[in-house]
């Protein structure tokens, strides 16, 4: 904004920019209904609420202090959530999150620009796939009867694997289906970092006599550090985030052990049990610990390497 609209009126600016200000309405609509007067329902975690007193019950409900908080640490099932969140957010962090990076370098050394645009497509297609369709597909190819990994594996004389009934390969399963249906998508904006590479930086290391790994070494690899940095600390806030309909849709009683995380608890508390005031007290504390993660990492970013969201 100018000096000279610092001046004009409130209602000028606003006449002038009306058609901006419309197209951005429907997303100020959204994010106040579905973001923002939601957080009313925070109250929850500290009431006794019960259903059937309306909205308005949601501020009328018994005052509880922490009693739900107390609760959620004080059960059995506390450590095993928490668990299970963070290494499933982890291990899909650890495998996750360097793939499409070294998939993106590869991409932009080929040398065949129509093989590596082709590639391109082809890696980036899963992401638009439903997570119901993904989901499915595993079930359909790890069937203990006759899906096709365990065909294979009796054809090498072993025995068939229920691998979506099995605690031990739930982790697995979700990180490595995770890991293929993302990075070739996610792999695009570490392409057009480095695609935004100087390409006399190139010439002047080929005239100093650096190799091709050497290029990337010392050149792509502190080019698109910034890029790097930023969209870690964006994935450290979504570190607890693991995706509930992913989670819901494989897993099973069987499962729990490793399967169940803080997400689906929240669902089966709050829906099937109508405990709501003990499921927003878990998610309330769900959301808190992202946000610890978001700070976290921003700040150890700004004084490790002096770049950050903020």
């Amino acid at each position: 904004m100018s000096r000279s609209d610092t001046k004009k009126p409130l209602r000028q600016l606003i006449h002038r920019d009306r058609q901006l200000l419309l197209m951005f309405l429907p997303v100020f609509l959204y994010y106040i209904i579905f973001c923002y007067l939601p957080m009313a329902g925070l109250a929850m975690a500290f009431e006794d609420f019960k259903m059937g007193t309306g909205f308005i019950g949601v501020f009328n409900s018994p005052f509880v202090g922490l009693r739900w908080f107390e609760q959620f640490f004080g059960s059995v099932f506390a450590w095993r959530l928490i668990r299970n969140t963070f290494l499933l957010s982890f291990y899909s962090l650890l495998f996750g999150f360097p793939i499409p990076i070294i998939f993106a370098i590869c991409i932009t050394q080929m040398r065949g620009r129509r093989l590596a645009k082709g590639a391109q497509v082809i890696t980036y297609l899963p992401y638009f796939i439903s997570t119901v369709v993904v989901v499915g597909m595993m079930t359909n190819f790890l069937s203990p009867s006759n899906g096709i990994i365990n065909q294979f594996i009796k054809t090498l004389g072993g025995k068939p694997i229920n691998f979506m009934s099995d605690p031990k390969w739930f982790r697995r399963l979700y990180v490595i289906s995770g890991s293929w249906q993302s990075f070739g998508f996610n792999a695009i904006i570490f392409v057009a970092a480095i695609m935004g590479i100087d390409p006399s930086l190139y010439e002047a290391m080929r005239v100093d006599g650096a190799t091709r790994f050497q290029q990337i070494i010392h050149l792509i690899i502190p080019m698109i550090a910034d890029t790097v940095i930023l969209l870690l600390i964006m994935t450290l806030g979504n570190l607890l985030n693991v995706g509930f309909e992913k989670v819901y849709l494989m897993y099973s009683p069987a499962v729990y052990e490793t399967g169940d995380v803080i997400a689906t608890y929240v669902y089966r508390q709050g829906i099937e049990n109508k405990n709501f005031s003990y499921a927003a007290a878990v998610g309330l504390f769900y959301s808190a610990v992202g946000f610890v993660f978001v700070v976290g990492s921003n700040t150890l970013s700004r004084r490790v390497t002096g770049s950050s969201l903020w």
